[in-house]
């Protein structure tokens, strides 16, 4: 049954009923708190409703019908998009005010229309979330969805190649194809903020600015981070995983050249990633050859600090990575915001508060042959 058409003693009933099921094993937690908030927010919603008939009623008794139409009138042509509402500075003051609190009730009063689910964030936090994503080098080069629960992503494991058929000729053998599945499991990625007394007494879009800019900057970091492991993990394709390839070189000017050929021919907007430490050894090469010639093959160098500096690796180490990013794949399942809870009772006697950002998402590679890793050689000089 739709929310909407529930009763009010029905809506109690299914939010005590979502109180028992929390101790359920396998219980869907965050499936049972966004049911309770859109429970919440009905209530709410009806309660405002028969508040403002309860006005008009009145105002009716009073004989002020009139007015009351005249008010009604200029509410409705006044009346903003919820778009609008949340480039306001009333709605970012009251969800400054709900982050301390985590009540909703203004800011959901403050929209035109009902949400169900989590909050809408002011306008100015998507655009936060949105350049962070736009700004790290990875990240915007990786394919991107926001679809429900766990995705699998079919891809091609192995397959024949296309035929010169000539007319009147025997026609040719049926395409031998295997395709391979990447099932996409979405986790939570978790980072938390102390934020002072006096920080969170200053409220507003300063509060509001401050928590997204910091969280943000470390979960969009964080993915990245899992991105290039994704990658640096991968072998030999299987039925369950793509793959990757892999060649075992010191930094030379043609270490990139021999990776790049190992790629296939779907792999076209290459890239390398690498320690900011390892590029010194390539350009190092270059210099003691005395060579014109450019060792990343005009590719982009991306810097990602989870990859050990090559003097510093282990053996057999993968230091450094060329690929196409659009092999890899991350899915929203919850869309691309960032989720608060806040706790200003754990660090309470240092007058700290915790605030605790999280992120709902998967994330894998999804096609074959789009990297090669390069892996530190035994015994290899520097």
């Amino acid at each position: 049954m739709e929310i909407r058409e529930m009763t009010i003693e029905q809506i109690e009933e299914r939010k005590s009923a979502i109180v028992a099921e929390l101790d359920n094993d396998g219980a869907d937690l965050n499936a049972l708190e966004e049911e309770m908030r859109s429970l919440n927010a009905e209530i709410e919603a009806r309660k405002a409703a028969e508040a403002q008939k309860a006005e008009i009623r009145s105002a009716i008794a009073a004989g002020e019908v009139g007015e009351v139409v005249k008010t009604i009138k200029e509410e409705r042509a006044e009346m903003k998009t919820n778009e609008e509402i949340r480039a306001s500075k009333e709605y970012v003051d009251a969800f400054a005010r709900y982050i301390v609190s985590e009540n909703d009730s203004e800011v959901r009063s403050l929209l035109t229309t009902q949400v169900s689910g989590s909050v809408p964030v002011p306008s100015f936090v998507d655009e936060i979330i949105r350049t962070a994503w736009e700004k790290d080098d990875i990240l915007s080069r990786v394919k991107k969805t926001n679809i429900k629960g766990n995705l699998k992503v079919a891809f091609e494991l192995s397959a024949d190649g296309a035929y010169v058929h000539t007319e009147g000729t025997t026609a040719p053998t049926e395409e031998s194809l295997t395709l391979g599945v990447v099932e996409m499991i979405p986790r939570n990625i978790k980072k938390w903020i102390t934020v002072s007394d006096e920080a969170i007494a200053m409220g507003g879009e300063a509060l509001v600015r401050y928590i997204y800019d910091e969280l943000t900057h470390q979960i969009v970091k964080k993915l990245a981070d899992l991105i290039v492991n994704d990658i640096k993990s991968a072998s030999t394709a299987t039925t369950s995983a793509a793959g990757a390839a892999a060649v075992t070189l010191q930094p030379s000017v043609t270490t990139i050249a021999k990776a790049f050929a190992n790629l296939s021919d779907e792999a076209v907007d290459n890239v390398i990633i690498m320690n900011k430490l390892t590029y010194a050894n390539f350009v190092a090469a270059q210099a003691a050859g005395n060579f014109a010639f450019d060792p990343f093959m005009n590719m982009p160098v991306l810097f990602n600090n989870s990859l050990p500096a090559y003097d510093t690796a282990s053996a057999n180490a993968v230091y450094a990575i060329v690929g196409d990013l659009n092999g890899a794949q991350i899915n929203y399942p919850e869309g691309e915001g960032i989720v608060l809870k806040y706790d200003d009772l754990s660090q309470s006697e240092k007058d700290l508060v915790k605030i605790v950002g999280r992120q709902y998402v998967a994330h894998a590679l999804t096609a074959s042959g789009r990297f090669c890793n390069i892996k530190k050689p035994s015994g290899a000089t520097t």
